[in-house]
């Protein structure tokens, strides 16, 4: 048997980048002297393997055929007839479609195999499918807008644009699982240009079936795409941040419904909810000074009084995009630095046991400590 790296490993590699993670393929091997060697059976949908020491995964090369819809669709042959150049036939992209030979001290060696001319569309900054059966996978969509995102000086080669459209076409997107589309999508927003991500997914039409309406409308506007460029490049590289920018334009409700829909993480939907309701907050008061009583009631929503990291975290984020956040945050601290001990001992003694009263007491002070600061 012979092993080789295979696909993002050697790409990254060839770029200069640095590679985590290197994906095995074991050639002329079968599952059972992989075991006999050791390596312990993992894969579900097709045969996969630890390796007994390093825990590193390697697969046996394989082929596959399209049975059903989805990116689980699929029948896979493992044999150790099958070829190396078969099993990377099966890859989305020539750029991830190369392999190293891999010798006994576990280092590459050899030359590049590389039969479908990968490294020629990496010097000419290609995406490229392989194969007719590229259009089969809908994941492929969203990894190759994910790596739009990663590498933006690449392009799309027309060919494969129109393998993609047919992805949307075929109606396949809707048999992708919520979380696989949400950790594609994470991964790009995360990237060094998301803005690409959204691109691909509207220049294949995809927006309409993985995005809110509301966005996917926003985003066939070139003032609004460029707002959002502008607004990433200002804030982190953190998830919740870049996932809050992308929602801010959406009601909280609308957030809501879509986390539900494609399983947003519970921190990462509820940064995004409350980002967007201090986004309406702001905008309501751009031409006058802000209501206590509102303040008071994002002080609320946002829990500042349990989590007030997350508040600060969602604050800073609108300084970073120059919302006008100021005396919000100076009304904050100074709610903040009431004292608790105090407020209850206002409160008379036969009604100092009962929550309700406990909790007008606190949502007065409160809010005289708003008003005081705002007018200060």
């Amino acid at each position: 048997m012979k092993i080789y790296a295979v696909g993002g490993a050697i790409r990254d590699t060839l770029m200069g980048l640095p590679v985590h993670d290197i994906d095995y393929v074991v050639v002329g091997s079968s599952a059972e002297e992989m075991v006999a060697k050791g390596f312990r059976p993992v894969g579900k949908d097709f045969p996969v393997f630890l390796h007994p020491e390093t825990q590193a995964e390697y697969a046996l090369a394989r082929t596959e055929r399209k049975t059903g819809q989805g990116y689980k669709g699929f029948h896979f042959y493992a044999d150790p007839s099958v070829t190396l150049e078969q099993d990377l036939e099966r890859r989305d992209l020539t750029i991830n479609a190369m392999a190293q030979e891999v010798g006994a001290d576990d280092k590459q060696f050899g030359p590049i195999i590389d039969p479908y001319n990968g490294q020629e569309d990496l010097a000419s900054k290609v995406f490229r499918h392989v194969s007719d059966a590229f259009a089969e996978d809908p994941l492929r969509l969203l990894r190759i807008a994910r790596f739009a995102a990663r590498f933006p000086e690449f392009s799309v080669a027309d060919e494969t644009l129109v393998a993609l459209k047919a992805i949307v076409q075929s109606g396949e997107l809707n048999a992708l699982s919520a979380e696989r589309i949400w950790q594609e999508l994470a991964r790009g927003l995360v990237a060094s240009k998301p803005m690409h991500l959204f691109q691909v997914l509207l220049n294949t039409g995809a927006a309409k079936t993985i995005l809110p309406p509301t966005l996917a409308a926003s985003l066939s506007e070139e003032p609004f795409r460029e707002e959002l460029i502008s607004h990433f490049a200002l804030a982190g590289n953190g998830i919740e941040e870049r996932c809050a920018i992308a929602l801010m334009g959406l009601s909280a409700s609308e957030i809501r419904s879509w986390s539900e829909c494609i399983r947003i993480p519970i921190d990462v939907r509820d940064f995004s909810e409350i980002f967007s309701d201090l986004t309406a907050l702001v905008n309501k008061h751009l031409n006058n000074s802000y209501q206590p009583i509102d303040v008071l009631a994002w002080f609320n929503r946002a829990d500042v009084w349990r989590k007030p990291d997350r508040a600060q975290a969602i604050l800073n984020l609108a300084e970073k995009l120059r919302m006008n956040v100021f005396p919000l945050i100076n009304a904050m601290r100074t709610t903040q630095a009431i004292n608790t001990a105090e407020i209850i001992a206002g409160v008379a003694a036969e009604d100092r046991s009962n929550g309700e009263r406990i909790g007008i007491a606190f949502e007065v002070a409160r809010l005289a400590a708003i008003t005081q600061a705002l007018e200060a």
